[in-house]
């Protein structure tokens, strides 16, 4: 199976089950020109993997460079999901194999992602790409 970029509208277009089947709360009429948007003003990247048929995209991996002073020059990954149909196919290792490999190509050291408690699962499958726990994640909602 192949990894491929989403860089176009109808590419975005192509992966709107999978992406708004994760993302509920995006709008179905918007989503397009959010994610336009992201990549124009902070380089995010959208990539997935598409069914047999090659009719829609059932995983996606959404990540971006980005610099802090605590980490340097980092991936952080927003999204990664696989449609249930397609669940335990190895299609989110994949997707986060190639952002390792792009993180390699670009020296970048560290690859950064944030993940629901209960999420067992995914968690399982990051501690054996190596990824490991180090941190909490805090947030305050502005009205």
């Amino acid at each position: 199976m192949e990894v491929k970029e989403a860089k176009t509208r109808a590419e975005i277009e192509f992966c709107k089950e999978v992406i708004l089947q994760f993302r509920t709360n995006m709008r179905e009429d918007n989503y397009v020109d959010q994610v336009l948007e992201m990549m124009a003003e902070e380089g995010f990247r959208l990539s997935y993997i598409a069914n047999d048929q090659n009719t829609k995209a059932v995983a996606f991996i959404g990540y971006r460079p980005l610099q802090m002073l605590r980490t340097g020059k980092i991936i952080y990954i927003d999204d990664l999901f696989t449609s249930e149909e397609c669940r335990g196919k190895g299609y989110a290792g994949i997707l986060l194999d190639n952002v390792s490999k792009e993180a390699e190509i670009t020296n970048i050291q560290s690859i950064h992602l944030d993940s629901g408690y209960m999420l067992h699962t995914a968690h399982r499958l990051y501690l054996n790409k190596g990824y490991v726990l180090a941190c909490n994640h805090f947030a305050k909602k502005i009205s």
